[in-house]
């Protein structure tokens, strides 16, 4: 499989309607518009935009290589099955490098040779060898590099395309134009190995893009961040790694009042590779952000990663969705709501119901230790116990409550000087609805006897 970039120039529909067409030169352009505004090329820039179609395509084969003319090959064969076949593969590249921003020709050939020179044609699939030997040989002879240089002399001998050439002696063309034009064909037809130097990945990822134009609101940022997210799951599916911390940094603009980048740290709760996941999460904590000032390019760095472990699937999978599934659900309300918003219960080895009940952040990794509470415990613990109403001699919260438990007695605090002394019971209320409610034990006799409710069962 070869993508191409296409070398076609692109004029927006004001130059087309001003009479400029390709291939006219600078002083021709600017008599029909004045106001055109041109770009010159730049070899270094598409070699840096080639690499980064390349490391982006490495989620779907390791064997990938990076060709001469702005060719990308990618070895798909052993990938076939994994992604559903090659017409599946085909649309998944195809998406891939449009969030790239840029466009390709595509072509598949039993020969990476093969599919290279049907990509600069235009061709599309050909996945027969026989096949393959049929197009190829309709294909003008000045589509192969190495004959170029004896076109003349091609076109003296009557020659205008592959088949033609294929036909004169091979003694006499290894004689006059020598051995890299019959290797070259030799490859393309399947008829010599093929020798590739694959694009060796980094041990770490860090990339980094500039806008097209100064940016003042974060959501505009989310094209240009998938560029890079794109190339990170290439390096992760190269490198089998999974992602479980990433860091976004947006570069603002410099000079006298120039302020330090904002870094947005991106912490998830399940490793993974997965572009759609990445892109949904960045989406979230973009839209929570508050620029300081205009972003003029962003770095994407992965902080923390780890070996890589397929998902285990069930027999009998669970109806409410996969255990990633969940830890999913949960970034993107960390992403959406904040860290601080999106707790998990954390108890401590406390008989003290207050100092028991912790709450942490979802994403903290601390253990919990084993609450000592065997007897009932509510859902919901209220802030602050309300001191509770008595009439008839009974505690009353919107109606008189009947204890329906036993007394748990809980006495500790001594030794931080938070001594609590209390009997708590279930109560019950006239519509069903349960409390969680406690007795103060008075120092002496003739103290008043006072109730409070400290918990709500659901």
């Amino acid at each position: 499989m070869v993508l191409e970039r296409d070398k076609v120039i692109v004029l927006d529909q004001a130059a087309r309607d001003a009479g400029v067409m390709v291939g006219m030169k600078r002083g021709g352009v600017t008599t029909l518009t004045a106001d055109a505004l041109m770009y010159d090329r730049s070899p270094a820039r598409e070699l840096d935009v080639q690499r980064e179609v390349a490391f982006a395509l490495l989620r779907f084969s390791p064997q990938v290589a990076v060709r001469e003319e702005a060719s990308v090959l990618v070895d798909v064969t052993a990938s076939l099955r994994l992604f559903g076949g090659i017409v599946q593969v085909c649309r998944q590249i195809r998406e891939t490098v449009k969030a790239i921003g840029v466009t390709a020709r595509m072509s598949v050939a039993p020969t990476g040779q093969g599919a290279w020179l049907l990509a600069k044609r235009g061709r599309r699939r050909v996945l027969k060898m026989n096949s393959l030997e049929r197009v190829l040989g309709e294909l003008p002879f000045m589509a192969v590099p190495e004959v170029r240089s004896f076109g003349d002399w091609f076109n003296g001998l009557g020659c205008r395309v592959l088949n033609d050439i294929r036909r004169l002696p091979r003694a006499g063309l290894k004689k006059r134009c020598g051995v890299d034009l019959l290797d070259s064909l030799d490859r393309a037809y399947g008829l010599s190995p093929e020798l590739y130097e694959w694009l060796e990945p980094p041990s770490s990822f860090s990339a980094r893009t500039e806008l097209p134009d100064r940016v003042e609101h974060a959501e505009a940022i989310l094209f240009s961040a998938r560029r890079l997210i794109v190339q990170l799951t290439g390096w992760l599916s190269a490198q089998q790694l999974a992602l479980t911390q990433a860091t976004i940094t947006l570069e603002h603009e410099r000079g006298r009042q120039a302020i330090e980048p904002t870094v947005i740290d991106i912490a998830l709760a399940e490793p993974t590779w997965h572009e759609e996941h990445l892109v949904r999460l960045l989406k979230e904590r973009l839209g929570r952000v508050e620029l300081e000032a205009a972003v003029i390019a962003l770095r994407l760095t992965a902080s923390k990663v780890q070996p890589a472990e397929p998902p285990s699937d069930s027999l009998f999978p669970d109806p409410g969705g996969s255990a990633q599934d969940h830890n999913r659900l949960l970034e993107l309300l960390v992403a959406r709501l904040g860290a601080e918003n999106v707790l998990r219960p954390a108890p401590t080895s406390d008989h003290r119901p207050e100092q028991a009940n912790q709450w942490v952040p979802v994403q903290d990794t601390a253990k919990a230790c084993t609450a000592p509470a065997e007897l009932p415990r509510p859902t919901w613990l209220l802030d602050a116990p309300v001191r509770l109403m008595i009439k008839n001699h009974r505690p009353f919260y919107g109606s008189p409550l009947k204890l329906v438990s036993t007394g748990e007695r809980i006495e500790a605090g001594w030794h931080d000087g938070a001594l609590v002394t209390r009997d708590y019971y279930v109560a019950e209320a006239a519509d069903k609805s349960c409390y969680w409610i406690y007795r103060e034990r008075p120092s002496v006799k003739t103290e008043e006897v006072r109730w409070f409710l400290h918990g709500l069962f659901g």
